[in-house]
């Protein structure tokens, strides 16, 4: 996850969470719990962060990460937390809500 990501933050309101949540726990194998824990403080991150002129937020995956890991909260390794993410970027460019940038 070296790349930028890119959310369209209007279009994330129509998102279907649910399905969202049942896609990244078929690919990662991790509890709702800890898939719901992990999109919490993504979505406190990214909020956060400022939108360009296009509505779009610029996150880095590997700081993203590391936010994440470093909330008392989050009991998970590494590994968990980018499948997670990785999980939740496929879904997303899938649905037509986000791209990588260079």
């Amino acid at each position: 996850m070296n790349q930028g990501a890119e959310l369209n933050v209007t279009e994330a309101n129509s998102i279907n969470e649910q399905e969202m949540m049942q896609y990244i726990a078929d690919k990662t194998k991790a509890s709702q719990a800890n898939i719901s824990l992990v999109l919490k403080h993504e979505q406190a991150y990214i909020n956060k962060a400022h939108e360009n002129a296009k509505g779009e937020v610029d996150i880095d995956g590997d700081d993203l990460a590391d936010y994440i890991l470093s909330r008392k909260d989050v009991k998970l390794d590494e590994l968990t937390v980018e499948g997670i993410l990785d999980a939740e970027m496929d879904y997303l460019m899938e649905k037509g809500h986000a791209g990588y940038v260079d």
